[in-house]
């Protein structure tokens, strides 16, 4: 999953968004200056990490993209679930996409200190572009799409992958939320949500 999911599932406890943020660009137990609520984070972020890098739901959509772009199909599957939960945020949360997404802008401009440098740089993307909001558009997801193909050696073209998500679009939508369903409640059991 990408930065809207590893939010939204991390249900409103500010540290968690913080970790789940953040758990990419942190290597190994590399937690030093962090508060014990963001390494929860941080491993609640690799936890959904492995739920949905092993779910056979996820890995069926992902077979979709995996002959045009081996490698990179997992890449794409995580902005694609995202786009199909922006898209169809008002299902899963009360507030909608735009004032949820400023909420989490705030929330990391008020955390900053707490993030690493790479964090930082995506932080300074997201928020110009209003990445959060623009996954719920084929535009948006191409865009951030074409931005990453940018940053990859040899120009890999991750937006070639449109044409494919337009054709079989109704099938992965309906995948996701299998998938979703059975994420959501699966973290709603780990400790870092429960307390206990």
């Amino acid at each position: 999953m990408n930065y809207l999911a590893h939010s939204f599932l991390s249900y409103n406890k500010p540290e968690l968004i913080i970790g789940n943020f953040i758990a990419d660009s942190l290597q190994g137990n590399q937690f030093e200056g962090l508060t014990e609520g963001i390494v929860q984070g941080v491993r609640l972020h690799r936890k959904i990490d492995s739920f949905t890098d092993s779910h056979p739901v996820y890995l069926t959509s992902k077979h979709k993209f995996r002959k045009d772009f081996d490698k990179y199909s997992g890449v794409l599957m995580d902005i694609i679930y995202d786009h199909f939960l922006a898209r169809n945020f008002h299902e899963y949360s009360d507030k909608n996409l735009q004032d949820y997404a400023s909420y989490i802008y705030y929330l990391l401009k008020d955390h900053y200190q707490f993030l690493p440098e790479n964090a930082k740089r995506f932080y300074g993307y997201m928020t110009e572009r209003n990445i959060l909001f623009h996954y719920s558009t084929l535009d948006g997801i191409e865009s951030v799409l074409t931005h990453l193909s940018h940053r990859i050696r040899h120009r890999f073209e991750l937006q070639r992958a449109i044409p494919i998500l337009e054709k079989e679009y109704d099938v992965i939508h309906e995948e996701f939320r299998v998938f979703f369903d059975d994420l959501q409640a699966f973290c709603k059991m780990q400790p870092e949500l429960t307390g206990e």
